[in-house]
């Protein structure tokens, strides 16, 4: 048998393997819900089958993340005895959360958080199915996998497996220290990022317990998630964990942000490494050594939180610096920005779907439009021309436009075009419906409100509220993602055709307020190319 078919062989029989696994290990109960059993690696255990779809939750991917472990890449789970009741969420990952979060905790934060979870179709079948998995956002500081808007079941009922995942947040997450550097064998700081790396590994080995392909995996996230699918396409340890890739809101200019390096200065920002420094001299703990990490690694969990929520990346509280802000380029897991590796074309070659709000979010700073114009250099004429056309608008829109354009809107585009310039496929879309509810109350569709429509969680997010144009809307921004995990194409009969992104065309798909879609001209080109000569410049 030469290698092809061997691998074709194994492939089938691990289909079937898998087929077998769930129905011995399913157990019928009579009544709506009906507890399902599943052999993973660790041991067996017990989800929830409501209807079509089986869920699982709390399942853990990486020992806890505690004591010694604290700060420390994610280590393999212990086995079980036993069945683990996994038919309830468990903690998302130590925080402060978020008041305005968009998408709120379901869960109590704890720093025990390495957990994901699965929905999947109940008809078992032959055929493997098709995988997403999802990476929540909120900044790096908050967020988690259990709010009700990132329930799986729609995916579910359309033959998809989906899983959510946790990952370290805020200190916890992404945090270096010279007694930590001293400490390890490998120099990292992304231990938020590694968890992620860690739960595609734990999908990979055993997905097809729950009739997942594990050769059909599709990454998805949004804001920081979005990010960190990018991130995942350049690191190259990741890059054989997925094969399709999906970026809502997500960047893909520089670091979204100000990135620092591990241990040097970088364009005047401290080292990663001086503001550990700086955090735990604010708890009275000095030094480099052995006892200095073991003083940290003793600290109470709300601690090292101290309050961090997603304000601080905005408003950060005078005096030093105490939070790095995110990933940070450590040498190992980042050694550079996503659009450094993309242009150099060290990226997982993969199918990408990414876009924007109508609304987005932003980083522009200016206390007057002279100064907001004047940070377009010798293009500051133009910016005036372009966003305050009659000398009428007001300050805080602009900025919020300005932002929305430098971190969101033209990095997409960019992602899109050099994806399409190294000959892979990307399409670009436009989100700009926004729930009937909220209407006249806000200008636009704000950051993170397409989640609820591209999951077909709207009941969950708009209650009572909820209108038939709402639910046709999330039909339809729901269809193109399916379509796309399922063959690597937003695409299918019946819908509006989108095709690939093109420079010549330079257009995107636009989910409308009318609950349809259209394919048309970017319309915000005159402020993407400004945008993009601003980040040539910078």
């Amino acid at each position: 048998m030469n290698s092809f078919s061997l691998i074709v062989a194994n492939m089938r029989s691990a289909v079937i393997a898998a087929a077998i696994t769930l129905v011995f290990f399913t157990s019928v109960a009579s009544g709506d819900l009906e507890p399902v059993r599943v052999k993973v690696e660790n041991g067996a255990i017990s989800g929830v089958r409501e209807g079509d779809v089986i869920a699982f939750k709390g399942v853990p991917f990486a020992a806890p993340p505690v004591g010694d472990l604290r700060w420390r890449r994610p280590q393999p789970v212990s086995n079980w005895d036993g069945i683990l009741d996994a038919d309830d969420y468990a903690s998302d990952c130590m925080q402060e959360p978020f008041p305005s979060d968009a998408a709120p905790l379901g869960t109590q934060p704890a720093e025990d958080c390495l957990y994901l979870n699965i929905w999947k179709p109940a008809t078992v079948t032959t055929t493997a199915s098709p995988v997403v998995v999802w990476i929540h956002g909120g900044g790096f500081v908050n967020g988690g996998a259990s709010p009700a808007v990132y329930d799986g079941s729609a995916f579910a009922r359309n033959g998809i497996v989906f899983v959510s995942i946790n990952y370290r947040l805020g200190r916890f997450g992404f945090f270096a220290h010279p007694a930590l550097t001293n400490a390890s064998q490998e120099t990292v700081a992304n231990f938020g990022f590694l968890d992620q790396v860690a739960a595609l590994q734990w999908v990979r080995r055993n997905i097809a317990a729950f009739g997942g392909n594990p050769n059909s995996v599709t990454l998805m996230g949004e804001s920081a998630g979005g990010r960190s699918v990018t991130n995942l396409m350049a690191y190259p340890p990741a890059r054989e964990l997925f094969n399709k890739a999906i970026v809502m809101s997500g960047g893909g200019r520089g670091d979204m942000g100000k990135g620092r390096w591990l241990s040097r200065e970088k364009e005047g920002l401290e080292s990663a490494e001086q503001v550990g420094l700086n955090f735990a001299a604010q708890l009275g703990i000095n030094g480099v050594d052995a006892k200095a990490l073991s003083a940290l690694k003793a600290l109470p969990a709300e601690d090292i939180c101290d309050g961090l929520t997603m304000s601080y990346l905005f408003e950060p509280p005078s005096g030093p610096v105490t939070y790095v802000g995110g990933p940070v380029y450590d040498g190992v897991t980042i050694s550079k920005s996503f659009d450094e590796s993309l242009t150099s074309g060290q990226v997982a070659q993969v199918p990408l779907l990414i876009g924007t709000t109508s609304v987005d979010i932003g980083f522009a700073r200016a206390e007057s439009k002279s100064e907001l114009f004047e940070s377009f250099g010798d293009n500051e004429a133009l910016a005036a021309e372009i966003y305050d056309p009659q000398g009428d608008a007001d300050l805080f829109s602009m900025i919020v436009a300005v932002g929305a354009d430098l971190f969101m809107n033209e990095p997409a585009r960019f992602v899109a075009r050099q994806m399409r310039e190294q000959a892979m496929d990307a399409w670009l879309y436009r989100f700009s419906y926004v729930a009937q509810s909220q209407r006249g109350l806000v200008p636009g569709a704000y950051h993170a409100t397409d989640i609820p429509f591209f999951f077909n969680t709207v009941a969950a997010k708009y209650g009572d509220a909820l209108t038939e144009l709402d639910k046709q809307a999330a039909a339809l921004a729901n269809e193109y993602i399916v379509n796309f995990i399922k063959s690597g194409s937003p695409n299918s009969a019946g819908l509006v055709d989108w095709p690939l992104y093109s420079e010549e065309r330079d257009a995107l798909l636009n989910l409308t307020e009318d609950g349809t879609a259209e394919y048309i001209s970017h319309p915000d080109r005159a402020k993407l190319d400004l945008a993009e000569e601003w980040h040539d410049r910078y």
